[in-house]
């Protein structure tokens, strides 16, 4: 009888020694089907990151695109000059109904982007006229008011009129007239 309960024991060791080890071995398949599992989640997660993010600045294929340069000024040429009809317009009511008669001039970069402007010229005194239009007579009343609807009418006057085309090139809103009553 001890030799049976010794060959049962061996036998015993011997099936916890090969159960431990095809246990040891699924566990290795299973770390390694997690940390795979991990790594491919991660890789799609930073791969949509980078392409939503792309779309976020900007780029339409997912590229993003830099800003364009502000216009130089050469000195050696003479400045160039549109000066755009008067614009009246009613403000956003305060006191009462008030309104806003304005002229200016645009300087532009050259006489292409006098004729560019002028062919776009319904367009852009549209814009224009709407921005007018939703200021206050307190916003604009002051000089600082004064200075902040020149660079709003120039970034309106910049604003590319066709998709994906690149911005006019202007450099200065000064206004000739300026009238709120």
């Amino acid at each position: 009888m001890a030799t049976a309960s010794k060959a049962n024991a061996k036998v015993a060791a011997a099936d916890d020694g090969a159960g431990s080890g095809a246990a040891a071995k699924g566990s290795k398949k299973k770390l390694i089907i997690i940390i795979v599992g991990a790594l491919l989640l991660a890789a799609i997660g930073a791969g949509a990151a980078w392409f939503f993010m792309g779309k976020a600045q900007g780029g339409q294929d997912g590229h993003a695109t830099a800003a364009p340069p502000p216009p130089k000024v050469d000195l050696s040429k003479p400045p160039v000059f549109l000066q755009m009809e008067p614009f009246t317009v009613n403000l956003q009511p305060e006191n009462g109904e008030q309104y806003l008669q304005v002229a200016f001039t645009l300087q532009v970069a050259d006489q292409s982007q006098v004729d560019y402007l002028k062919m776009y010229m319904p367009l852009l005194r549209s814009r224009i006229l709407l921005l007018l239009a939703s200021r206050k007579a307190s916003e604009i009343g002051t000089a600082e008011g004064k200075q902040k609807l020149q660079t709003d009418i120039l970034a309106e006057v910049t604003k590319p009129f066709v998709p994906n085309a690149a911005p006019q090139s202007a450099s200065g809103v000064f206004f000739t007239s300026f009238v709120i009553q």
